[in-house]
């Protein structure tokens, strides 16, 4: 994957996952409205390519007032990680030259590798989460939708247990990944899968598109690493 062509991919991918939750917001207070409408529009542009790379500067600088309006990433690591890849991607279209457009974006994907290794890592020093006690709360007391039929999981602490040290083992040996391009897409297509059912369990659906969009990021960095 070419350095433009993976750029241009996750340009997309973002602005999708950003006007997807922008949507979420016209129902909102007034103020909050305007923002979110200005950045739904901002995102139709990037997505027809038009104006390049206006829309995304204009993104960019729309952020700086989300963040002020809701005082910070209101939705956490998704936020987090969308703002990363957002001004990621605008210091790249803006560079003048090419060693710097690849900095700004192979950042982005190292970034991303680094978001699953600290959080296995953050996971292995908890000990609810080394024994499994961490996933039987998520499932006998989240408030996400949880089916009933899951609810029972908590009464499984042996399972509990394999399944906290698989999440946990899985992150934390993913930078290993990057050793070539057929296990990382395995792990992309494992850790994809595990978003994904994030999303239909917990409603964590933020998370599974914006970490999605970042992945050609991570596929173009993998390749320019090992060339």
């Amino acid at each position: 994957m070419t350095l433009p062509d993976a750029i241009r991919l996750t340009q997309a991918l973002l602005a999708l996952a950003l006007l997807q939750q922008s949507l979420e917001h016209l129902r909102g207070f007034r103020d909050e409205r305007a923002l979110f409408l200005a950045r739904a529009v901002l995102c139709v542009l990037v997505l027809l390519g038009v104006a390049s790379p206006w829309p995304l500067v204009a993104m960019a600088a729309l952020s700086l007032l989300i963040l002020q309006r809701f005082q910070g990433p209101y939705n956490g690591g998704s936020d987090r990680m969308g703002l990363l890849s957002l001004w990621c991607l605008t210091l790249a279209s803006l560079a003048p030259s090419t060693p710097l457009r690849e900095l700004f974006f192979g950042y982005l994907g190292a970034q991303l590798v680094l978001s699953y290794f600290i959080s296995g890592w953050v996971k292995v020093v908890n000990p609810d989460w080394r024994s499994g006690r961490a996933l039987r709360d998520v499932f006998q007391f989240s408030a996400y939708p949880v089916a009933e039929s899951l609810r029972a999981l908590a009464e499984r602490p042996r399972l509990l247990t394999v399944m906290s040290w698989a999440v946990m083992g899985f992150e934390l040996v993913f930078p290993l990944a990057m050793l070539t391009k057929p296990t990382l897409i395995a792990a992309l297509v494992v850790a994809g899968t595990f978003h994904l059912a994030n999303a239909c369990l917990f409603g964590l659906n933020r998370f599974f598109w914006t970490w999605l969009s970042v992945y050609p990021a991570i596929l173009w960095l993998q390749g320019r690493l090992v060339h």
